[in-house]
Parts: structure tokens; C-alpha cells; sequence
């Protein structure tokens, strides 16, 4: 089955029906080669289209796809129609009963069963090949143009992604428009690898997975805990200057809780399995740190004066993620978040979704992750999973929309994908290969303060709700690091590097030079280090670019009479001679005002 809704909802464009055409071809091409294949689902994807079989005791393996390429090509010049017919359950058992094809006939019992399939189910036939279907594809497979395509690769999968049920063979496929696309793409993609956080995080001694702890479980090094202070250390200064408080709470709670705010119920898959503690009470390693605040907020009474209370914290969650889900630090199982909620009056709301979206629009711009799109995320009310109360869900949504107008912010509105308790705009980044996630997120909440009672009191003495604005810019330490290091290949400013200076001299005499200069610049909190190895000179400035160390100072004879040193920067050719004490100043400043300057049009601040 190579169904419309498991493509990722690419629609019905042309690209779409390359790639939907192309997966029914493979397939094809397959069948030729292993006839007593079963067929499972052979969806398009985001770079082209998949299928995957059940192969039994005569698996494919990778040098087997370009015999297979080689089929398609063949079939794509045949120019075999497709050709869409309906058919009954009935009729359709008895079609895919006879090649066996148990994975389609449970699908399709399914489709029925539940009403999917508005009654007789689609089945497109292309040559000798018949696929059950709703297509939509090309009009025959000569229209698949020239060069567009190549096999990728094989890797497995389970039946309807359960790890329970059979594992399958998946081959993967690549394709775009054009044939320059699809080189174009696979340059990209060679990029990506060079750049991938894993890759990277190995490289750079970042960080590790290990069997023994768990997967989806990092151990952050001591290089990649530097990363991690830093932008701690940076969101703390921008949220104390924007009026927040810090507060800290344990990563552990009882059950209660999150029936109380209602997260159980919503959330229960995502979520580790409770602990049984005292006999009787189920404890939860917690998946978000909201109720915990919610508690802090209503500790005691609030007067309209406290408000907005903004309440900040990194706390460490713990989510279940599906082992197939998992994937380096962008999908992980614990993480620290950069989470805040804020409490405020119906008439601050604006205010300070406004204050927070130019919160957001400061980091990414300073980081200069420019290549990212706004999504306003709304409730379905056809959908279940939302809160119902239809009056607030639209005079929520009316205020965020709003805001985003009036600051001009370009975004594109997404009904289900809205949070159970209110809208919420999100921060899709793509990757190098223009795969879209989700890295930050800000979320106005209509809910909690009435199932948690929080109030406040008014001016006139009255008993009132607080909003809740949940806000979280830069998202997880694993998720946002996962992508500044592809961003950045792994070359950091000198304000986060987990090395600031290598110092390298060019013989032993100037050592007491560099370690002068080591020595001051610790003594003022940078992390510097001399490379005094036994390697040759050009061997050691070779490591600190491979380490891609941002700012690489030359000792010699000339420097240490001079008290100077030679500045290297990682992504700049030119180089300069500096009095020390001008080299040190800069660097503060760099530090002070947390320089971009991994970018090679940020020039010194020498002056």
C-alpha cells in the first residue's frame, strides 16, 4: 500500500506523483528479482519514495539495487500506463490472497473496518504489477524524466513501526524534478554527513552514547558541557534583564500531579512508567516542568501587582521516545529545557507574547539561524485532543494571530498541531538537507489556571485567572546543540568554544612566554591552552584547525620580545601580529558581547 497520508502530506503536485509512480516501479523492479515477495507500505517521502517487503529466507542487500535501478530504467521506458480501479473487500482478498500478500490484506480489512477506505478500496496496475492504492501518479511511467532518480539504500523496519511486529526490508530511493536536482541534493547531503552532529559530537569529544547507560540517554563530555554553560549562562542574563526569576524543582513527582494538570491522559505514551514508592504511590520522572511551576505560582496568594510573574528555569525532563524515533541529540529521551511560564492579566497577554517573540527573534538573529519559518499551530475541533471550549480556543488564537500581525511576523497557520490547552507558535528550523523540526516553541494557555485554581487578585479585590504563556526559545540543550553544531560544522564562537586560544610555540625557549600569557588569560576565566607536544609547528597548527579551535595565537622569538602574539582565527586566511595586551582586550570584548565571530565577516574588534 503506498497510501497519500503516510507521504508526509506532500500533496498532489507533480514532484508527488515522481516519486508516488517511482515507488510503485521499485516494487515492480523487485518482484522481478525476489517473486515471492511481500509487499508492505511504499510511501513518497520528503527526497523521494521507499517500499517496504517481507523478503523471508532470500533477503536483498545492497549490491543488489543497481540491477534493480537498472529494471526501472527498463520499465520507465515500457511507458506502462496507470491504471486506477475500485474493487470490494471481497474481491480484493481474493486478489492479494493469491501472491500471499498478508501485510495488504490486513491493511485492507483495516481500511474497511474502520470506515478509511468510504467503501470499495483503490488498486492502481502498472504493467504486470497491481498495488492497492490512492494514488495519485503520473500518467504512465514514461513520464518519470530522465535522471531523476537513484536507489539509495536498505535499512529495516517494523510492520506499522511496531517493534513488536515482523521486521521488514526498507529500500530507499531518491528523487526530484530533475536530474540537477537530484545532484544537487545528493552534494547536500554529502555536506550534511561531513557536518552531522554525531559525526561532529565524535570528533570534537562533545559527546557520548553509551549501551550500559541507555539510548537516548547523552553524556555530555567536558567540551560539550562548555556548550551547555554557555547558553545557559546566556539565556540566564537575558532573562534577568527582561525581569525573570529563577526557581528550581525535582525531576521526580507523584502521579497526582499530572492527572491534575491533565498531561497523564495526553501524554501517558510519552512518558516513563510510574515508580511504585511507599507501597501505594506512583512517582513519574517528569516530561515537562509546567505543573511544577503551576505549584511554585500557587504556593500563596498573588495580588495583580506581582503580575506577570516570569518564572525560569533549566530543568532536566525525561520523555519516552520509540527506539526508532531516537536520533543523536535531536531526539533523545532526557534533555534539559530552557523553559519559563509567565502568569499575567487578560491586558499583559499582548505585552508579553510581544516581549517574548522579540526574545526569540534576538537569539536566532544573533545566532544567525536565519533559515527558519513561524508556525502559528491551532486546535482541530473535530479532534479529541483538544480542550473543549470552543469560545476560548477562538479568542486565544485571535490574540496570538494578532500579536504576529502586528509585529509583522511572516508565519503560516497549521490547524492540530496547537497544544492541548492553547495555540502556540513554533520555530521550524531546516538542516542542511531542508528537513523541517521543531526547535522552540511558545504556547498561550486558557487552561491549566483553572484546573490548578490560580488566581489573582484585581485591583477591585476580585478573584481573577492569570494566562499562561509557556516559552521555551532555546529549546533543549541536546536539540538546539545538535543544530548549531551542523550549522556551524562544529566551528564555535569564541564566546561558547570549548576552547577559546591554543597558544603554539614555535620552539621550547618561548614556552615561559606562553605560559605568561596562558596563565593570564585563565586567570580571567578564558579557556586557553599551549600546545607544547613534540609535533612539528605546521603539525600543531593543523590540530587546532582540525579541532577547529576559533582563535589560534603564534609564539616566537619576535612575539615574547615584543609581547605580542601572532592571531589566527579558524575561518580567515589573513592573519595579524597584536601587542598582547590589544589581543587580550579584544578578546574580552569578543567574549562580552558574545562575537559571531565564527562568520568570516566579523572583523577583530582591535580598535
Amino acid at each position: 500500500m503506498s497510501e497519500s497520508h503516510e507521504c508526509g502530506c506532500m500533496g498532489e503536485d507533480q514532484l508527488y506523483k515522481i516519486r508516488h509512480s517511482l515507488a510503485h516501479i521499485m516494487a515492480q523492479a523487485v518482484l522481478e528479482v525476489r517473486p515471492a515477495a511481500k509487499l508492505a507500505f511504499g510511501p513518497p517521502v520528503e527526497s523521494g519514495f521507499y517500499y517496504d517487503f517481507d523478503f523471508g529466507d532470500s533477503p536483498l542487500g545492497e549490491a543488489d539495487l543497481e540491477d534493480i535501478e537498472n529494471r526501472m530504467r527498463k520499465i520507465i521506458k515500457e511507458r506502462q500506463p496507470f491504471e486506477r480501479t475500485m474493487m470490494p473487500l471481497a474481491e480484493a482478498e481474493a486478489l492479494l490472497g493469491r501472491s500471499d500478500q498478508s501485510y495488504k490484506i490486513e491493511y485492507a480489512r483495516e481500511l474497511v473496518e474502520t470506515g478509511k477506505a468510504g467503501g470499495d478500496l483503490s488498486f492502481y496496475k502498472n504493467g504486470p504489477f497491481i498495488d492497492m492504492c490512492e494514488g495519485p501518479h503520473l500518467a504512465h511511467s514514461g513520464e518519470v524524466p530522465k535522471a531523476c532518480f537513484k536507489l539509495d539504500r536498505i535499512s529495516g523496519s517494523y510492520w506499522r513501526g511496531d517493534e513488536k511486529r515482523p521486521m521488514l526490508t526498507r529500500i530507499y530511493g531518491l528523487a526530484f524534478a530533475s536530474g540537477d536536482e537530484l545532484k544537487e541534493f545528493i552534494e547536500r547531503r554529502k555536506l550534511a554527513m561531513e557536518r552531522d552532529h554525531r559525526k561532529l559530537g565524535d570528533e570534537l569529544d562533545l559527546f557520548i552514547q553509551d549501551q550500559e547507560v541507555g539510548v537516548g540517554l547523552p553524556l555530555w563530555m567536558p567540551n560539550g558541557a562548555v556548550l551547555r554553560d554557555e547558553l545557559e549562562a546566556w539565556a540566564r542574563e537575558e532573562e534577568f534583564r527582561a525581569g525573570y526569576v529563577r526557581v528550581s524543582t525535582p525531576a521526580i513527582t507523584r502521579g497526582e500531579l499530572y492527572h491534575h494538570s491533565g498531561h497523564l491522559p495526553y501524554y501517558a505514551e510519552s512518558m516513563y512508567p510510574p515508580m511504585i514508592v511507599d507501597e501505594t504511590d506512583e512517582y513519574y520522572l517528569r516530561p515537562m516542568n509546567c505543573p511544577h511551576h503551576h505549584k511554585i505560582y500557587g504556593a500563596r496568594k498573588r495580588s495583580y501587582r506581582e503580575l506577570p510573574l516570569r518564572l525560569a528555569e533549566y530543568g532536566n525532563v525525561y520523555r519516552y521516545e520509540k527506539h526508532g524515533s531516537l536520533a543523536g541529540l535531536l531526539r533523545v529521551r532526557a534533555m534539559c529545557m530552557n523553559d519559563a511560564h509567565v502568569y499575567c492579566t487578560p491586558d499583559q497577554v499582548e505585552g508579553e507574547f510581544r516581549a517574548i517573540i522579540g526574545m526569540y527573534r534576538a537569539y536566532y538573529s544573533h545566532l544567525r539561524m536565519g533559515n527558519f519559518r513561524v508556525r502559528l499551530s491551532l486546535h482541530d475541533p473535530k479532534s479529541d485532543k483538544f480542550v473543549g471550549n470552543e469560545a476560548e480556543w477562538v479568542r486565544s488564537e485571535a490574540i496570538v494571530r494578532d500579536v504576529l500581525n502586528r509585529m509583522e511576523v511572516e508565519y503560516e497557520e497549521e490547524s492540530g498541531e496547537a497544544a492541548f490547552y492553547g495555540p502556540k507558535v513554533d520555530i521550524q528550523v531546516k538542516n542542511l538537507l531542508g528537513r523541517e523540526e521543531t526547535v522552540s516553541t511558545c504556547q498561550l494557555d486558557f487552561v491549566v489556571a483553572e484546573r490548578f485554581g490560580l488566581t489573582y487578585v484585581d485591583k477591585d479585590g476580585q478573584e481573577k485567572r492569570p494566562f499562561i504563556i509557556h516559552r521555551a526559545p532555546l529549546s533543549t540543550h541536546e536539540r538546539m546543540i545538535s543544530f548549531l553544531i551542523e550549522f556551524y560544522g562544529g566551528a564555535f564562537p569564541t564566546w561558547m568554544a570549548p576552547q577559546q586560544v591554543r597558544l603554539v610555540p614555535v620552539n621550547d625557549e618561548v614556552l615561559p612566554y606562553a605560559q605568561e600569557i596562558a596563565d593570564r588569560l585563565r586567570g580571567d576565566l578564558f579557556r586557553a591552552g599551549i600546545d607544547d607536544s613534540s609535533e612539528s609547528f605546521n603539525k600543531k597548527i593543523r590540530n587546532a584547525v582540525t579541532h577547529k579551535i576559533p582563535n589560534i595565537w603564534v609564539i616566537g622569538a619576535r612575539e615574547a620580545e615584543n609581547r605580542a602574539v601572532t592571531w589566527r582565527r579558524y575561518c580567515v586566511k589573513e592573519q595579524a601580529n597584536v601587542p598582547f595586551e590589544k589581543a587580550f582586550e579584544a578578546l574580552r570584548r569578543m567574549r562580552q558581547q558574545r562575537c559571531m565571530d565564527n562568520f568570516s565577516d566579523v572583523a577583530l574588534p582591535l580598535e
